[in-house]
């Protein structure tokens, strides 16, 4: 054995413990958390001749340790589940140097951590989730505010978010438009025919303070800003993905329910190497959509799905609700059968395993996706 080192990971603080050769401890101490001290921290560790560390995957706080550690040693990323369930653990024995104990004993089995180009996609990639969510915050928040001055019109709309006639009614209300003919002129004619013009009318005909206005204002100002974000976000992991994995992504498309973006998105998550986890069937634990083992004396507690890439989990149900909507995908059909034994969320979930086994044998092989042949690599749900 050669002498391995354990990090206990938090927000502040790096606690870290050195074994030798023979599991001995001959080093620990804690260590903050700023660029100085990380670097001090990797002198340490190249002083005392350590080649492996291993380090807990505690929320981001990780994701730096990492990328100042990444050069010079074995990394090894291990998921705090896993950790906690190795037999032989004391309440009085500290985390650092568990960690280095399971990591020399070779209990540790390191996460899949992209580098390079596909790090800088991810990142992309889950930036366009999370404007996503505050877009879709703000919609609601923009609803309501006009809710509160008495405006209905979005009752009588099915997108509230995208919906060109509703922003045209608030651009105009913040100019200072108050006429209910004039406001009712800017809504499209599918919506006054569906409706009725007397009633689109009443729906704009509310009241509203200057203090409505400016808030009004202010929600459509970040609104136009999220947007621009997001677009700039698409544009640069649009361009990365040409250039490095186009082959990749049209693989990826051959697959019911899979467009660009979903594809662009679940190739940042798991790369295009797929001997990083092994099988398909280590890939669907990986993402936590495999159903959980937890039976006691012969009575099954739980089989709810464990945790997992939680972005690359919305990733593939999303694919999912597209290809179970497909009639004619074989997936739509498969979908039918399920739901009439089981519950739509549970048929759905099988589905997302059935996509994510295709689309480990379609980068496996570099073949594109063709029913005949392919569905014979898929497990059962």
């Amino acid at each position: 054995m050669e002498k391995a080192s354990g990090l206990d990971v938090h927000k502040d603080s790096v606690f870290a413990c050195i074994l030798d050769e023979q599991g001995n401890k001959i080093f620990e101490k804690r260590f903050g958390t700023l660029t100085p001290e990380l670097t001090s921290l990797r002198d340490t560790l190249v002083s005392h001749g350590c080649g492996r560390v291993a380090m807990e995957s505690t929320s981001i706080y990780w994701m730096p340790v990492w990328h100042v550690l990444a050069s010079d040693f074995s990394l090894k990323l291990a998921n705090p589940y896993f950790i906690r369930q190795l037999p032989g653990r004391k309440s009085d024995v500290k985390d650092a140097h568990w960690i280095a104990q399971c990591l020399q004993k070779g209990l540790i089995k390191g996460s899949f951590v992209p580098e390079g180009v596909l790090q800088e996609m991810r990142q992309y990639g889950r930036q366009c989730f999370r404007l996503t969510k505050n877009r879709v915050r703000l919609e609601q928040q923009l609803d309501n505010q006009l809710q509160r001055c008495n405006i209905r019109f979005s009752n009588y709309v099915s997108n509230q978010g995208n919906n060109v006639s509703l922003r045209k009614i608030i651009n105009a209300l913040i100019q200072g438009e108050r006429d209910r003919g004039k406001l009712a002129r800017l809504v499209h004619g599918r919506i006054r025919n569906k409706h009725g013009d007397q009633v689109i009318g009443d729906s704009l005909d509310g009241v509203l303070c200057p203090t409505d206005i400016e808030l009004l204002k202010q929600c459509m100002e970040q609104l136009d800003l999220f947007e621009k974000q997001q677009a700039a976000c698409l544009n640069h992991l649009e361009e990365l993905a040409d250039k490095y994995y186009a082959r990749e992504i049209s693989l990826l498309c051959t697959i019911p329910g899979i467009q660009k973006y979903s594809a662009m998105c679940i190739l940042s998550e798991i790369g295009n190497d797929m001997g990083a986890f092994g099988s398909a069937s280590q890939l669907v634990g990986w993402a936590g959509l495999r159903p959980r083992n937890d039976e006691s004396a012969g009575k099954i507690q739980s089989r709810k799905t464990l945790h997992g890439n939680k972005y690359l989990r919305k990733s593939l149900i999303q694919v999912s609700w597209s290809a179970a909507r497909s009639k004619r995908s074989f997936l739509g059909k498969k979908y039918n059968q399920l739901s009439r034994r089981m519950k739509s969320q549970k048929a759905l979930m099988a589905i997302t395993r059935k996509i994510l086994v295709i689309i480990f044998n379609v980068l496996k092989t570099g073949q594109p996706f063709d029913a005949n042949r392919n569905l014979q690599a898929v497990t059962p749900g």
